[in-house]
């Protein structure tokens, strides 16, 4: 049984930091993509970042470049999505999602499993 275990959100000021993990079990994810989706209170899911496991590509959303990095650890099978310089805007529910992604990293329907989510907050 595949299972994406999201954790590391919370609450932090604006400006500040945050490092969240997806614990990828159940299956091999080499040929996957693994991406990170967001969805804020009143709108619609969208992509934040993903990487794909077998040589370590990574794609970002405009909003996100230069700010966060995805990143993964074969050993560990898991995932992380560091972000810096967070803003108030960047406040949603963070999933991590695993595809054989075959055309658009940022499509939603290219991915498979999902995680339960992860709560960010940021405040002014």
């Amino acid at each position: 049984q595949v299972q994406l275990a999201e954790s590391g959100g919370g609450l932090v000021q604006a400006g500040g930091s945050l490092r969240l993990s997806c614990a990828a079990s159940g299956r091999t994810f080499r040929s996957y993509v693994m991406g990170w989706f967001r969805q804020a209170p009143g709108k619609e899911r969208e992509f934040v970042a993903a990487i794909r496991w077998s040589d370590g590509t990574t794609y970002y959303a405009d909003s996100v470049k230069g700010r966060f990095t995805i990143s993964r650890d074969n050993a560990k099978n898991t995932v992380y999505l560091q972000m810096n310089s967070l803003k108030p805007e960047d406040t949603a529910v963070y999933y991590c999602a695993a595809g054989v992604v075959q055309f658009e990293v940022v499509a939603q329907e290219e991915y498979d499993y999902w995680g339960q989510g992860t709560q960010v907050t940021v405040s002014s």
